[in-house]
Formats: structure tokens, sequence, C-alpha cells
């Protein structure tokens, strides 16, 4: 169990704080949605209802939207463009992740659908890419359809009448709360991929070793 635990400390040690976090994040959204329903002389609403509610939904789903956009993107990216310099890039003159799968058919070790080849082996050269992206798309309907309950109670509540879904979603409300995440998310990209040629973090696989040169592409 020690050594499960050691071997498996990054993916648990996420999981852990990302359940503290949106635990905390219900607690103060369940107080600020109370706190605006009571300055609105609106009945306020139990810790239960308010998991269920847009309100929740809507804040949830528009930042997991973004992060999945940026991995999927970031995958992506950098499976088709170079930056000379940055540990984050494929070699310019060769890169291992460009192997040909086919060549590892035999190996007892491979994954099934490498040792299989055709259409699952196709599917499996970019099943991170589409996981990701199947991910941002989940994740964007989760914040269209929570952004839609939210802004029809605020609606309702200002006496006004609720929109369909459609003209929610061509409103400048939802893109405005999207466009406003995915900049941040390139931003992110391009500081990490720049800053890497410079700079180091020993000990981190996101860096390159302390002693490389700034032109040294990839980790290692």
């Amino acid at each position: 169990m020690r050594r499960k635990l050691h071997d498996n400390s990054l993916s648990l040690m996420a999981l852990g704080v990302f359940l503290v976090l949106v635990f905390l994040q219900s607690i103060t959204g369940w107080r600020v949605s109370n706190a605006d329903d009571a300055e609105h002389h609106r009945s306020t609403q139990s810790y239960g209802r308010y998991l269920r509610s847009g309100h929740f939904a809507e804040a949830t789903f528009e930042n997991w939207e973004s992060e999945f956009l940026q991995m999927g993107a970031y995958v992506g990216l950098t499976a088709l463009l170079i930056q000379r310099g940055s540990p984050e890039s494929k070699k310019p003159d060769g890169d291992p992740s460009d192997a040909d799968p086919r060549e590892a058919a035999d190996d007892p070790n491979a994954p099934w659908p490498v040792r299989r080849g055709g259409l699952a082996l196709k599917l499996y050269e970019h099943s991170l890419s589409s996981a990701l992206l199947l991910l941002f798309l989940l994740s964007f309907v989760g914040h269209l359809l929570g952004g839609h309950a939210e802004y029809n109670q605020q609606q309702i509540a200002h006496g006004e009448a609720p929109v369909s879904l459609w003209s929610f979603l061509t409103s400048a409300q939802l893109w405005f709360q999207s466009f406003q995440n995915w900049q941040s998310e390139f931003l992110a990209v391009f500081t990490l991929a720049v800053l890497g040629i410079f700079l180091r973090e020993r000990g981190s696989p996101q860096s390159k070793p302390v002693a490389a040169s700034h032109a040294e592409t990839g980790n290692g």
C-alpha cells in the first residue's frame, strides 16, 4: 500500500486538493447565492438545492470547460508545432513521440490497440486529445445549461421574461464568460512554453535540467 501511494502520489494529491476546493467553492457559492437572495427579498435555499442550481453548475462547468480546452489544445498543438528551447516542445530534428507504434506490435507489454493495429491503433494514436476534447464539450454543455438556468432565474427575479436555450446560446453573456476564460488559458500555455526556455525547476519533468543550455529543446 505504501508503494502504491508513493507511485500515485501526484494524481492522489491533485484529486484530493480538487475535492477540497470544489467543496469550499460550493460552500462559499451557497453563501453568496443566499446573500443575493436575501438582498432581493427572495427565499434562501438549502445546500442540497444549491448543488442542483444553475449558479453552482455555471460556475463549475465554466471553469472546467476552459481547463479542458487548454489541455486539449496543448496536447494537439505540441504534436504539430515546435518551440525551440522549450521543455514543453518536441525536438525540432525528430522526437521519440513521433515513433511509428507499429514497430512495437510484437511487444507483449505494449497497449492492446498497438498490438491489434488497424482502426484500434488509429483511434488510440489520438485518444488523449480526443478524450480532452470530449470533456471540453461536455463541460461546455454543462456551462450552457447551468448558465441558462441561472440567467432565467435572474430574469424572473427582475420581473422579466425567461429566454430560450437557443437565445442564451447566441447571447453575449455566454460567450463573454467563455472568452474571458479561454484567453487566459492560452496566455498560460504561452507563458509556460516561453519561460521554460530560460528558467528551471530542479526535479520537475516539466523543466529542462538546470545545467541545460537555453537552446536545448525538450526536457532531456
